[in-house]
């Protein structure tokens, strides 16, 4: 199945909620859409559902135009972060309700409900009411009620969001076994890079209603098109100077220096882009290069060190594994895997 998006844009009066936007998706695999809350992850989502209907430009899907055509008349599944079930009926006839508006024999909506219950281990409470379920246990019966329709179109708006963090973590490895081999688009919202990353796939970083770069996940990471996806596809927040290239050297705030091997760029000013944990409290690499800052905050959890400094008058941040406690206001030192550093020119678009 495919699903494209041709100069497809939407207003909600005068304001733009998605600038035109022409975008082929991945027919296997997960789509990612990365963005920050109010990016245009949801009302993307609207579009591609036939929920709303666009401002202008087209949506394919499957080598049709379906611009216009209502959800009802698509075969369309989303689930949405909250918990969306109804709860005067059973998990059963939550799982079943799309089946029975599709009007299907009565055993092959319990062949079907089986099937799919037993995928997600709710097996055991196929009569409890959702009330009665755990809130992962609810968003499983939503997920079911989703994969049990057999849609050519699955959309997942930010799904684990409001879940514990170990549930998070269940949920999101199992979610690309679930819908491997299933011959459905797959679109997925969230706001976190890392779960683009561990999901992988295609990933479209969106900011504020563009879509700023599309293809594969991992690439995307490694080598975001200009600085805004890359800041798009960071958290904590990448860490940015203005630096200098002069000669074999690339020089920032006048005292710190590293060598500019490899980099195919002129002599001149560019903006270096550092993500966190390419800027730590040990050297790592032959090529690492060290600064000093005054801390502003520190976040410790049991795994990693999260500390903020200042850096000539700029707010960074160094991510590290293990626990490096330093105190609000000392002066610490930290190092750049310059190996690592990705570079932008004055129009901001990466040039190595």
């Amino acid at each position: 199945m495919t699903l494209e998006l041709k100069g497809v844009s939407k207003r909600v009066g005068g304001e733009v909620h998605i600038y035109e936007t022409s975008l082929a998706l991945a027919e296997s695999g997960f789509n990612i859409l990365l963005g920050s809350t109010l990016a245009g992850k949801t009302s993307l989502m609207q579009l591609m559902a036939g929920l709303e209907r666009p401002a202008s430009g087209e949506i394919w899907f499957d080598g049709k135009n379906v611009t216009g055509v209502s959800v009802q008349q698509r075969n369309v599944s989303m689930v949405h972060q909250q918990f969306i079930n109804y709860p005067n009926l059973s998990v059963f006839e939550n799982i079943a309700s799309p089946l029975r508006v599709a009007r299907l024999p009565s055993q092959e909506i319990t062949r079907r409900v089986e099937s799919v219950a037993e995928l997600l281990r709710l097996s055991p409470m196929l009569k409890r009411k959702p009330a009665e379920l755990s809130g992962g246990q609810q968003q499983r019966t939503a997920l079911a009620r989703a994969l049990v329709k057999d849609s050519d179109l699955v959309l997942l708006d930010e799904p684990l969001a409001n879940l514990d963090f170990k549930l998070r973590e269940e949920l999101r490895d199992e979610l690309p076994r679930l819908f491997a081999d299933r011959g459905c688009t797959v679109v997925y919202a969230t706001t976190e890079p890392a779960e683009a990353l561990l999901l992988g796939g295609h990933t479209a970083t969106l900011y504020e209603g563009r879509v700023t770069q599309f293809g594969e996940t991992s690439r995307i990471y490694r080598a975001p098109k200009d600085l805004v996806s890359a800041r798009v596809f960071s958290d904590p927040p990448i860490n940015t100077a203005a630096v200098q290239r002069q000669g074999d050297t690339i020089i920032l705030n006048e005292q710190v220096r590293w060598p500019a091997n490899g980099l195919a760029m002129p002599d001149g000013p560019y903006t270096v882009g550092i993500r966190p944990h390419h800027l730590t409290p040990r050297a790592a690499g032959a090529n690492a290069v060290q600064v000093s800052g005054q801390v502003q905050v520190t976040e410790l959890s049991g795994s990693e060190s999260i500390i903020h400094f200042d850096l000539e008058g700029r707010s960074w941040v160094s991510q590290s594994h293990g626990i490096h406690p330093h105190e609000v206001g000392e002066v610490a030192s930290f190092f750049i895997d310059t190996e690592r550093c990705l570079y932008f020119g004055p129009d901001e678009a990466l040039v190595a």
